[in-house]
Formats: structure tokens, sequence, C-alpha cells
């Protein structure tokens, strides 16, 4: 039972943990990038609205794919006006735009698009009079591109048109008006849905209203830089400290479910009560009282010469013998100590504590000093 409730906290801990993943995130060029976008790879396909994915080039730029027009760079996005700013990454927009084609996309025109006739006229008739479109232009050959018919008609007898095309502008301009652009500055897209513009009016932002539905609602948004920067930061530094904290007590828990249930089975096999054996006591043998006393003691004089094969120090106490110091010696091996010292610990061994020899006497023996 305790590992499946294990279970369902994880399960919840790594759904809060997936919620969180639809916060703001950036490629290199810092365009934020959040609801209804989404940026593949760093945030999962339930933060973000159909057909709104985008995402970071090898050196960091914000790219949207147009199912069929190819990819462009994303120079800006406003939520609260949902307008999206695009440039041709090859920095020839009028090229891209003779093949330019929303359909299966999202996103419309934000300006109503108007006629723009490409005109291919060669260089020394056109020299500095007219605005050029530099990347179709050559030493020999300028292009020019006018929603002016008069213009067009003015210049048919040198020029040549290359195509009249259906063109969002990037600016509404009055029709035959002679004006003669590049086509080269920024293209502005808008959506209409879904509609966010009364939630980011408000300072908050849209979402799905849960995971399983489509339904939007609003919530609210801590902008980065913003009074709620800190709690943001503090979410942040939170989660990096309290998720492998978790992590590590849900382990924790489960081991030590699974040895309560060992221990329990173990228990119950061994529930049948068993006589205790009582231990026998430890004994210490030693001599008594009488047996050392037996042992002839000698005070040492000034040459502190002692018999048998004895060193100049207690063997026990490992200090130096001294004279007019009691000594005693064990009869049977000859080695003699402080008698405070082998007294004490002949009381509780009965052997010789350099040699391991029994002290017990044999017979009688005597020592001369």
């Amino acid at each position: 039972m305790c590992i499946i409730q294990v279970f369902f906290f994880l399960f919840f801990l790594f759904s809060f943990i997936h919620s969180e993943s639809c916060q703001v995130h950036f490629c290199a060029d810092n365009i934020p990038v959040r609801f209804p976008f989404q940026l593949h790879g760093k945030q999962p396909e339930n933060c973000s609205y159909p057909g709104f994915n985008l995402t970071c080039t090898s050196q960091g730029i914000t790219v949207l794919k147009l199912p069929n027009s190819g990819e462009f760079f994303v120079r800006n996005i406003n939520y609260i006006t949902q307008q999206i700013y695009l440039y041709d990454p090859e920095d020839c927009l009028p090229k891209r735009l003779q093949s330019f084609n929303l359909s299966g996309s999202p996103f419309v025109a934000t300006f109503v698009s108007h006629n723009y006739t490409f005109l291919s006229c060669p260089a020394q008739v056109i020299k500095s009079r007219f605005t050029t479109i530099d990347c179709l232009s050559n030493s020999t050959t300028s292009v020019l591109a006018t929603s002016s018919v008069s213009f067009v008609n003015s210049m048919i007898s040198s020029c040549q048109i290359i195509s009249t095309l259906t063109v969002p502008i990037s600016r509404p301009v009055h029709y035959d008006e002679g004006f003669i652009i590049d086509l080269n500055s920024d293209l502005p897209l808008t959506w209409s849905l879904p509609d966010c513009i009364d939630c980011e009016a408000r300072g908050q932002i849209c979402g799905f209203k849960s995971r399983n539905s489509q339904e939007i609602g609003c919530f609210n948004n801590s902008k980065p830089g913003g009074s709620n920067g800190g709690l943001q930061v503090f979410r942040i530094l939170a989660l990096s400290i309290a998720i492998p904290a978790l992590i590590c007590a849900s382990a924790i828990g489960i081991c030590a479910c699974c040895t309560d249930r060992s221990r329990l089975g173990s228990m119950q096999l061994n529930s049948t009560p068993t006589a205790v054996v009582p231990q026998p006591p430890i004994m210490t043998v030693g001599l008594d009282e009488s047996t050392i006393e037996s042992f002839q003691k000698l005070v040492l004089g000034e040459s502190k010469r002692l018999p048998g094969p004895n060193s100049s120090a207690c063997p026990i106490c490992l200090s130096e013998f001294l004279s007019q110091e009691t000594i005693r010696c064990i009869p049977e091996c000859k080695h003699c100590f402080h008698a405070e010292c082998i007294d004490e610990w002949l009381r509780l061994n009965d052997k010789c504590p350099v040699c391991r020899n029994s002290a017990t006497p044999v017979h009688a023996s005597s020592v001369n000093p």
C-alpha cells in the first residue's frame, strides 16, 4: 500500500514539474516565447496553440516555419497586439515574397495586401532616381517594385515586367500614388485565434485551462524584472532544492516499506516463543591472597640488582626499578615486578605476564636478593 502511495506522490510531483515547464523560454536572441507559441525542445506540446511552433538555430536565433513558405527569422513578438515580425535569413525578403503563401498557418497579413509590380530595368536608365531592390539587382540590371499603375506604364518602354504580386506590405499605401519601395523591411503577421488581447491588456497571460482541454483561460503572470521577479527566482531555487530532496525521500520510503514488510513476514514465521538459554557466567581465574603472599618480596638495595632474567623496569607498569622499592618475584620463572603491580595481576590471572607460564608454585622456592 505504501508503495502505491509513493507512486501517486511521484505522479503529482512530475505533473507539477511539467506544468512549471510552460514558463517563458528564450533562444540566444532573448525573444520571450510563451503561449500561444511553443519553443521546440524546451516546452511541451500542451504549452502551445496548434501552428505556433518555434525553434532555435545553432546560432540561437528564433525561427518560425510557415507550412507553404519555409523558414523565417523572428525579429520580435508583441503579445498585446498579437503580432509577430519576421525577416528573411538571407536578407532578401522581396525574393521570398514572390512565392509567399500563408495558407495552412494561423497567421494573416497585418495590413491589407496590395498589388505590386516588379520591374527589371537597365541600370543606366534607373541610375539613382528610384529605390531599387539591391538583392535582386546587379551591375547591369536594376529591379524595382511599385504599386503605381501609371509608373509601370511610364517605364514599360524601357523596362520589363517580372511579375505582379499581392504583397502584405509593412504599412498601408494609397493606390496609384507612385509608391516605390524595396520591400525588404520586416514582415508583420498577426493571428486571431487564440484571442488573448484582453487577457494581455490586464497584465495576465493566456493558457489552456487544463492539460486535456482546448479552452483558453487567463492566468497571473510574473513578468521578468517586475515586482514578482524575486518570487519567480525563489520558486526556481526552491524547486531545484526540493525536487531532489523529495525524490530521495520517496526512495527511502519505498525501502522502508519493503523492509517493514520483510520484518513483518519474519515475525509471523517466527511467532512461536522459544526458551532463552542462560549463558554461563564468565569466570576470571586468579590466585588467592595466601598464595600470592607466599611469593617472596624483597626491598631493592642501592645496587638495584634483580635475580633471574629481569630487566631494569617493571614489565607491567614499565617504570624503572628504584632503590628501596618493594618487588615480588614469581618462584617458577624468576620474573620480578613491583609488588603492587604483580599482586593486582595475580588476583585476576594465574600466569606470569611475561612468559605466560603458570605462576602456581609447584614447590617452595627461595629468591636471593
